[in-house]
């Protein structure tokens, strides 16, 4: 699915006469943000752009992030989360121009989004949940939702879109009590929570479509918010990793190529 969602992005990043540059702003440098960068790369080649890579040490100000993303001249700004402790991070996403914010970040495009206003761009995440839900014929509307975790990457626009989307949406954390009946209900679950094998068979009703969004590490290896063995319980479930994640960058430079569209 993500290679389909890359292909029909090329064709139309083919079609402008100028290659979409996306810049990448860094200030945190582990290990995950170097495979995230590395993978961002990859899929924007696949969509007919070009990422850059504008680094900057753990001991960047606020302000100078701003700077470097006011003087950009690239199609698309996307800021690579999280960015050091001593960084206001919400000023710096929102200091990324509405005509540029492929990942919808800022406050302004969030709101846009929140509202459902006419040519509002979704988050990547939104992105890749609507496009798992199209291909497979799921629809939102009159089922009853759980969301897991309140994260701005996830949980919060999941649940904002899967509304909009007429579903009848209840937000949990895994300390909400009767969390485990509160699942057994749902016909949709999406999970954000980063908490590894957080959900277990015993507490999903058959057949219910499950959205692992969320992503931890466990004795090495990358795992989900759903112990696999959910899968036998589910009519859709998605793997991590291998699953969101990799629509989810599709959807972005989709975005990107979008954006560059509306400038040309």
């Amino acid at each position: 699915m993500a290679a389909e969602v890359l292909a029909r992005a090329k064709v139309r990043a083919a079609a402008l006469g100028k290659t979409p540059r996306v810049l990448a702003i860094v200030a945190n440098e582990t290990p995950a943000t170097k495979s995230y960068l590395s993978i961002k790369s990859k899929r924007a080649a696949d969509a007919g752009c070009i990422l850059e890579v504008q680094a900057f040490p753990e001991s960047v100000s606020t302000e100078d992030l701003q700077a470097a993303i006011r003087a950009s001249e690239a199609d698309a700004i996307i800021v690579q989360l999280p960015l050091p402790p001593g960084v206001d991070t919400q000023s710096v996403c929102d200091s990324i121009p509405a005509e540029k914010d492929a990942d919808v970040l800022s406050d302004s495009a969030r709101q846009k989004f929140a509202r459902g206003d006419a040519g509002a761009f979704v988050p990547p995440v939104v992105g890749a949940v609507a496009e798992i839900f199209r291909v497979h014929a799921l629809e939102p509307k009159g089922k009853k939702a759980v969301v897991i975790g309140r994260g701005f990457l996830v949980g919060a626009p999941v649940a904002m879109w899967l509304a909009q989307e007429g579903a009848q949406v209840t937000v949990v954390g895994r300390s909400t009590q009767d969390f485990a009946d509160i699942l057994r209900g749902a016909d949709i679950i999406v999970s954000g929570a980063g908490v590894p094998r957080l959900i277990t068979p015993d507490m999903l009703k058959q057949g219910l479509a499950l959205i692992d969004a969320g992503t931890s590490e466990s004795n090495g290896e990358v795992v989900g918010d759903a112990d696999p063995a959910c899968a036998a319980k589910c009519s859709l479930f998605t793997p991590v990793p291998g699953g969101v994640g990799p629509l989810a960058v599709a959807c972005l430079f989709e975005n990107a190529v979008t954006l560059t569209e509306s400038k040309a």
